[in-house]
């Protein structure tokens, strides 16, 4: 099983992430997005099986600082200039994708 957690390390829900699926000794790659952020491909692929707006963190300090809430913008261009706009952890196995911390759907991948 292939699993690419894309976060931070000081996310809570990223490091939740990374303890569900080492706990069930699941083998996974970690991106960091403070290390490198998401290339225009790789965005693009997650997008297409995920709303933006789900992938859109409203609550972060980025969002609020640059007062997104009374904006127009690119989604899309935003979440590649700034990758402290997401939502994580984005969690892929193979063309599955999920935004937060769900561990019901990655429970579901695990049994099929």
């Amino acid at each position: 099983m292939n699993i690419q957690i894309i976060g931070t390390k000081k996310c809570k829900d990223t490091q939740k992430a990374t303890r569900f699926f080492k706990e069930r000794g699941v083998n996974f790659h970690l991106m960091d997005l403070n290390q490198r952020p998401l290339s225009p491909g790789e965005l693009d692929n997650i997008l297409l099986r995920v709303a933006g707006e789900d992938l859109m963190d409203s609550n972060s300090p980025s969002y609020k600082k640059r007062g997104m809430a009374y904006m127009t913008f690119d989604l899309r261009e935003e979440l590649l200039e700034d990758p402290g706009l997401m939502r994580t952890p984005v969690v892929r196995k193979g063309k599955d994708v999920t935004v937060g911390y769900d561990p019901e759907i990655w429970e579901s991948w695990l049994k099929g």
